[in-house]
């Protein structure tokens, strides 16, 4: 597999200390998409829906942890039960709100991700298919998830975009 990015996150974290750790955390941090000019194309009727789904590089990430304590949790909790960085591909995934598109540059809001990270893809988000149906569990999560919004990134995982 070779992937090359299709253009780059910008946003107000240029430290991981002073980064959300997810989007709920970030209130209403605005940043930008700016897309590569080859994908403006790739971009026609996006501007219709209001919100997008990015994949993006944890860039400035390099260690693998298959054990973790996540933030939200004084337990350890395999990878793949939580939302760490410290991933065998390490590949992130964020919904955010789509606020302006201008040519190749989208306006977004709810960023989570350190400036210049490297975009992998953009989806729109679309309730019928990205909603599941029945009821929703979260697991360990259940009992913390509040505090999201008051946390901020750490070192406990390296870099976190």
């Amino acid at each position: 597999m070779n992937y090359q990015p299709i253009g780059w996150l910008r946003t107000p974290f240029k430290a991981l200390d002073k980064m959300p750790f997810q989007p709920p955390g970030t209130g209403s941090a605005c940043g930008r998409i700016e897309l590569r000019p080859d994908l403006a194309e790739g971009l026609r009727a996006l501007d219709g829906f209001s919100h997008v789904i990015v994949i993006y590089h944890f860039h400035c990430q390099t260690d693998v942890r298959l054990s973790v304590t996540p933030f939200l949790d004084d337990c350890v909790h395999g990878l793949f039960a939580t939302r760490a960085p410290c991933r065998p591909n390490p590949i992130g995934l964020s919904v955010l709100r789509l606020c302006q598109s201008n040519g190749l540059i989208l306006e977004v809001e709810g960023v989570d991700m350190l400036d210049e990270t490297p975009l992998l893809d953009i989806k729109p988000y679309v309730p019928l298919f990205d909603h599941p149906r029945g009821e929703i569990q979260t697991g360990w999560l259940e009992s913390s998830a509040a505090q999201v919004v008051t946390v901020r990134s750490d070192s406990r995982f390296g870099s976190n975009d």
